[in-house]
């Protein structure tokens, strides 16, 4: 009998821990599609589940640190959302590709607009962020969560220790720059090299779809020469297997 008593508690405990422990890893984060690399461009997803039983996530507030400012910021629409970017004044100007920007994202909100992150669920909201800072190796983006019954909750905390806060904020780790200084390694491309350069293209001129196009159109002619070097090679091919068959004939 008392071994069945301590059994149902062991089983009860071990349950609980299970239980506590899944609502803890159930916080706001954020993921880079690929490589996020200081100095580069990257994509990243700001994911977003729903702790709550019996309330809905209806708006969500990231904020950008200045003190490592981001001179853009892109969310990708989301459907059944309303994206607004915030920007705000430097009181150091950013050098970026030879011009100065005066101000900085400083925070990105989603508000809902026809859907909700409801209990059970999860939903991630993509951005596509640069240039990124050369002197961190992360950032951190406090994110405030607020659900359709008023309740918000501050995903702000830092970490500090080995310990994770109640509430942590997500935070982007940021790899060593590459040796083009884009997030993208010099050697065969990746999917993170792929990931960085279209987050890249995102933030810049046209110029960079100009460089699309031009790689394409050169992949285009070097095929067509190829074609045209095996029809000739086809081509003296058969002159050659007539000559011969015209000799044997005539032998």
């Amino acid at each position: 009998m008392n071994l069945s008593r301590v059994a149902l508690a062991a089983g009860t405990a071990a349950a609980s821990v299970v239980l506590l422990s899944g609502t803890a890893f159930a916080h706001v984060g954020v993921q880079p599609q690929g490589q996020a690399a200081q100095g580069g461009y990257a994509t990243v997803n700001v994911k977003v589940p729903n702790e709550r039983d019996n309330a809905s996530t209806v708006k969500l507030e990231v904020n950008f640190p200045l003190d490592h400012p981001l001179a853009s910021v892109m969310p990708q629409p989301v459907p059944g959302w309303k994206a607004e970017v915030t920007k705000t004044k430097l009181d150091k100007p950013l050098t970026l590709h030879g011009k100065q920007i005066n101000e900085a994202v400083s925070k990105v909100t989603w508000t809902a607009d026809g859907s909700k992150i409801g209990p059970g669920q999860f939903q991630q909201f993509p951005l596509s962020l640069g240039q990124l800072p050369e002197n961190t190796d992360q950032l951190v983006l406090k994110a405030i969560q607020t659900y359709d019954n008023d309740e918000v909750v501050r995903w702000i905390e830092e970490q500090k220790g080995s310990e994770e806060p109640q509430y942590p904020a997500p935070v982007l780790k940021l790899s060593p720059a590459g040796e083009d200084h884009h997030g993208a390694a010099s050697a065969a491309p990746t999917a993170s090299g792929s990931a960085s350069a279209d987050a890249k293209a995102g933030h810049e001129a046209d110029g960079g779809h100009a460089t699309t196009e031009t790689a394409s159109d050169s992949s285009t002619d070097t095929t067509a020469r190829v074609l045209g070097v095996v029809g000739i090679l086809v081509g003296l091919a058969g002159i050659a297997f007539g000559v011969l068959a015209g000799r044997r004939r005539s032998a």
